[in-house]
């Protein structure tokens, strides 16, 4: 599946840490949600439709605490450089 989203509440350390991914292989949207670090708890849903998907990553980004950042493009840039290489 392909990154189309990924977003980062900002914050550190595994009570506070909130990471979301928007992911799509062109049929299933899935979004996945984690709290904590790499060790932490995962949640996921899948969705028909890219607008469902995103109403999702809306609402978890509503009900958690942080300053919500975009990190799409730095992923995207980051899987093109190895890619290059």
């Amino acid at each position: 599946m392909e990154v189309r989203g990924r977003y980062w509440n900002g914050s550190w350390g595994r009570m506070a840490r909130r990471d979301i991914w928007l992911l799509s292989d062109r049929r299933l949207w899935r979004v996945r949600g984690r709290i904590g670090g790499d060790e932490g708890q995962e949640v996921s849903y899948d969705f028909s439709d890219e607008a469902s998907a995103r109403s999702m990553v809306d609402r978890m980004m509503k009900t958690s605490a942080g300053t919500w950042r975009d990190l799409t493009e730095a992923v995207r840039q980051e899987s093109n450089h190895r890619q290059d290489q």
